[in-house]
């Protein structure tokens, strides 16, 4: 398994993590197979979505903010009850085919790390499956 650490700066962020992903598996010398993502904490997530146009992720964050907002009576101790809802929502992890040593994503996608209670130090766990 190979472990990443990444740093958020923002209280909900998207983080372009396409180049670390694709880079473990380069490293690792997978030719076919899967690559899963996962991230280990209850306010993050990772997602799958537009890398070609940064303003995608702005909307996304500006309307999942309106939807779940920060405060909105919540009743978790912690304060941060609208980022476990938005983990939840958007998901812990992705699994994406290799194929030829590569990530087999379109030509548009990207793969992000979503901060929702940040700025925080976080963990990114990727296991790299053999295809058969």
């Amino acid at each position: 398994m190979v472990k990443l650490d990444i740093r958020s700066t923002s209280r909900t962020e998207m983080i372009d993590i396409t180049h670390q992903v694709q880079k473990a598996v380069t490293d690792s010398g997978l030719q076919n197979g899967l690559a899963v993502i996962f991230v280990p904490h209850t306010t993050a997530a990772v997602t799958i979505n537009e890398n070609a146009d940064p303003t995608v992720q702005r909307d996304i964050l500006y309307e999942i903010n309106k939807v779940i907002p920060f405060e909105d009576g919540y009743h978790h101790f912690e304060g941060n009850s609208a980022a476990h809802i938005k983990s939840s929502l958007f998901g812990s992890s992705q699994t994406i085919i290799v194929e030829n040593g590569q990530l087999q994503l379109g030509t548009w996608q990207g793969i992000y790390f979503c901060e929702f209670d940040g700025p925080r130090n976080r963990k990114i766990w990727i296991q790299l499956v053999p295809g058969i």
